[in-house]
């Protein structure tokens, strides 16, 4: 056993420790162990990522329950890995060619997919070797790739059993298509953004008539495509209209004027143009009405062949502009007002999306959904916190059949082969047609979400039977983020029931978002995101994780601050300081298997083992309700607080002393806590935690990361927790009268102590501790006691203490610097509260000033009250 370090150094530590657990192959699974398994699945990053403080918050979760479970002798299995992510690493190994002055569109597909292979073996899964960074205790052996041979086997078989039970057909609908990808795009890879644009009312004249009517749009340029213009049926300005046509401007085709009841009368000049190919609204009222359908756009969002030649190639921005100067040559605009829009992106391109129809591939998901939607509501699989199951399950109600073909080339192309000589001949399966020279394979991809939701059986080579399916499957806990509920969660709750006929996993914990102090969600491209790796340099790995685990409550956003890591590496560099403290007070050679007697326990250690004992069932119980935050902090104060604050100290008292039973009794009950402490927090901070347990585990013992969880102990003492929490009370008030009145600990005072019989006795107990922690030379007890002159008073557990200042305190020196500093805050206070009734400062001031002001009056103004509070004693 070697002596620790004066310093505690993370980096050597780190290394040291996670090669040490690779070579003892301590991550691996084993599906022929006869142990309970339990199983966790990583949310595939994907291959394309880096690592950002949201992956250390939700990776540091997954390798808490991993390590506990492992601690708590389940057959423990995380299964990592990563995900091809179809559009992202297209559009990187794009922008690499690009780079080269190579073209996409100049390469055949298995030229570029021989790019796009290379450059996922040069850059792809760095974040692999990151995650190992964080400490992750993943069986490695396990990864996977979704685009691995047996993964992408599990991926087609799926597609082949659902087409052949009729769930999946091909349909020509409006799709959310990305200009930039050129490929469709779910719903959920749209988001919305707020933008300040116009409103531009269009007049088109009736044909033959002298009338006209007014419709208003956002998207001028789409007018080229209308094939009708609509007004609801009861709206009686627009009845005599019925059977008429419009003559649409610019292109001088002549519409039908329709009524639907779907156009309200109420909502602007109540008529609507209706542009089927670019607008899902008008999609639906199209199909009603068998109208034409005239797609304007090319697949990068400029304008094609179906518009008057002087718009073709143009971009829709460009469409948008000629359309309204030749509207004005043409006195057919009407007005124009400013307009708050709400626009869909993709959210990979980052520009606006293009309601385009084009054929897809479809899924059809109502009746999948029926048995994901019952194991929610049944509580068979439970979500953390439960409030998103609301949001659950009001998607899964209204669900809409899923596209599932992209149109790209990286990615699972689907199996399915049209005949040559007849293209509506269609073959479906995994292995493709055995005279395939005559068919030809479809070439779009599937959604990269149509693999990864079959995760948690794919990673185990379904749909082969194997001892790892039927051992690690259904997983235990899922942990993810919010965002992808509807992408990720809920379609693998549907494969489980479909392809297993189980759930895949027992309960979801959604993490929380992590926000910059000012309320922003942290993002790279906002530049308020930093980089783990220099958080792990500053701070040490396990205080990233034990700080970001402190700061994140369940269900509730996180304001990210590295002032919570700075109480991580506090809290490390602590628990350090109390190990080598009490490691250097073991006499070398002494026995560790000696017996912890109760009868020679003093009241403080039975204190301290009723707390030990209260924190592990706190522990426990937050880690059971997935409160990792709340668990943190329950171990964080007992370690901080209960044991390196008050019991070390107490201990000293025995370490020191001549008696050496009381000695090895201290010894023994500092080693049980620390052991407990270590196996504690070792989920959360598992290198500081194996480094520190080499020097106090028992002999022969195995390394931490395997020993046993702790066992419930029964060392319940209310009685005396009371108690000691009571002399605790004190002792801190009696300091605080050294604090503010600069009394050295060099110096000794004696305590006049006013109380009944009882008190007298429950102080009598405690003298010896009262008097070291409070460096009291006398303690005075009397029913009668007066208050003697210039006295500092404490009243704490109902007792009256008073401590006598004179030969301690130069008096009149002392009321010299209080007055002094009443005078300087008096001109703070006043220049602060100058600024805060200045509402020209409220309105200018950043909110952190602000807030930064308001902090300072608090500060200071309870400082003034003591202040004066202490005067008044030398008056």
């Amino acid at each position: 056993m070697a002596d620790l370090e004066k310093v505690y150094n993370p980096t050597h530590v780190e290394d040291k420790w996670y090669s040490h657990w690779m070579d003892k192959d301590y991550f691996s699974a084993d599906p022929n162990s006869e142990k309970e398994p339990y199983t966790i699945v990583i949310p595939p990053p994907n291959v394309t990522g880096m690592l950002t403080v949201g992956h250390v918050l939700n990776n540091t979760i997954q390798d808490i329950l991993i390590r506990k479970a492992r601690m708590e002798g389940k057959e423990a299995c995380w299964i990592p890995g990563t995900d091809h992510a179809s559009i992202a690493t297209e559009s990187k190994v794009v922008s690499m060619l690009k780079e080269k002055g190579i073209s996409k569109n100049d390469l055949s597909r298995d030229e570029f997919l021989e790019h796009a292979w290379e450059w996922k073996q040069k850059y792809g899964g760095i974040i692999i070797q990151q995650l190992k960074k964080l400490g992750c205790s993943c069986d490695w052996e396990k990864e996977r790739f979704t685009m691995d041979e047996s993964y992408t086997k599990s991926v087609l078989t799926a597609f082949v059993e659902l087409y052949n039970k009729g769930l999946i057909y091909k349909g020509h609908r409006l799709v959310n298509w990305c200009p930039i990808s050129k490929s469709a795009i779910s719903d959920e890879e749209v988001f919305h953004r707020e933008k300040n644009g116009s409103l531009w009312y269009l007049r088109y004249n009736v044909k033959d008539s002298n009338e006209y009517v007014i419709v208003a749009t956002t998207r001028p340029e789409t007018m080229l495509g209308d094939t009708a213009v609509a007004v609801n049926p009861n709206d009686l300005r627009y009845k005599h209209l019925k059977g008429e046509k419009i003559l649409l401007p610019i292109v001088g085709r002549e519409i039908p004027i329709i009524f639907d009841d779907y156009v309200d009368p109420d909502f602007g000049t109540g008529c609507v143009k209706i542009t089927p190919a670019h607008d899902p609204n008008d999609f639906l009222i199209y199909k009603n009405h068998d109208l034409d359908i005239i797609n304007i756009m090319n697949d990068d969002a400029t304008l094609n062949q179906n518009v008057p030649e002087s718009y073709t190639g143009l971009s829709r921005e460009e469409g948008r502009e000629k359309v309204i100067k030749d509207l004005k040559v043409l006195g057919l605009l009407h007005k124009t007002e400013d307009y708050l829009n709400k626009v869909g992106y993709s959210e990979r391109g980052g520009v606006p999306i293009e309601p385009y129809l084009s054929d897809q591939w479809f899924m059809k998901m109502d009746v999948l959904a029926k048995p994901a939607i019952a194991a929610v509501e049944d509580k068979k699989i439970q979500f953390h916190p439960s409030h998103w199951t609301k949001t659950y399950n009001h998607w899964m109600e209204d669900i809409k059949d899923w596209c599932i073909s992209r149109q790209l080339w990286w990615g699972h192309q689907i199996p399915v082969w049209y005949l040559k000589k007849d293209k509506s001949v269609i073959h479906v399966s995994v292995e493709g047609p055995d005279d395939v020279e005559n068919w030809v394979q479809d070439p779009d991809v599937l959604d990269t979400w149509a693999s990864s939701w079959l995760w948690p059986i794919a990673v185990h080579s379904w749909p082969e039977e194997s001892k790892s399916l039927s051992k690690f499957y259904p997983t235990n806990t899922l942990v993810t983020g919010p965002d992808i509920i509807f992408f990720w969660v809920a379609r693998m709750i549907i494969t489980g029931y479909e392809f297993q006929k189980e759930l895949p996993f027992k309960d979801v914990y959604f993490t929380s978002i992590l926000r910059d102090k000012t309320g922003k969600k942290l993002s790279k491209s906002l530049g308020n995101s930093p980089d783990p790796f220099d958080l792990f340099e500053k701070f040490g790995t396990d205080a990233v994780r034990f700080g970001v685990m402190l700061m994140s409550p369940q269900g509730s956003d996180v304001l990210f601050s590295e002032d919570r890591l700075e109480i991580g590496r506090n809290f490390m560099n602590k628990l350090w300081n109390a190990c080598r403290f009490v490691d250097m007070n073991i006499p070398r050679g002494w026995d560790y298997r000696t017996e912890l007697l109760e009868s020679n326990l003093n009241i403080s250690e039975k204190w301290i083992l009723s707390r030990l004992t209260k924190t592990i069932e706190n522990y426990n119980h937050q880690l059971d309700r997935f409160h990792f935050n709340e668990a943190a902090k329950v171990l964080y104060d007992f370690t901080w607080n209960d044991f390196c604050d008050w019991y070390v100290e107490i201990a000293k008292l025995s370490f020191y002393g001549e008696d050496s039973l009381k000695a090895d009794t201290a010894r023994l009950v500092s080693i049980k806590c620390l052991q407990t402490i270590l196996k504690l927090l070792h989920p959360y901070a598992p290198f500081i935690t194996e480094e520190l347990w080499q020097n106090f585990k028992p002999k022969n013992a195995s390394d931490l990361i395997i020993t046993q969880w702790p066992s419930p102990i029964d060392y319940h003492n209310d009685k005396i927790e009371l108690e000691i929490s009571a002399l605790k009370n004190i002792i801190t008030a009696i300091r605080g009268v050294r604090s503010r009145m600069n009394i050295p600990n060099s110096k000794p005072i004696n305590i006049y102590v006013k109380c009944d019989k009882e008190k007298e006795n429950f102080l009598s107990r405690q003298m010896s501790l009262l008097k070291n922690f409070t460096a009291a030379e006398k303690v005075f007890i009397d029913q009668n006691t007066k208050k003697p002159a210039n006295s500092a008073t404490v009243i704490s557990n109902g007792i009256e203490f008073y401590v006598p200042l004179k030969g301690l305190v130069d008096l009149e020196k002392e009321k010299k610097r209080m007055k002094k500093r009443l005078d300087e805050i008096e001109k703070l206070l006043n220049s602060i509260s100058g600024k805060l009734s200045n509402q020209n400062f409220l309105d200018r001031a950043p909110e952190e000033v602000i807030s930064r002001e308001k902090n300072n009056q608090e500060m200071l103004t309870e400082e003034n009250e003591k202040l004066i509070a202490n005067l008044e004693i030398f008056e």
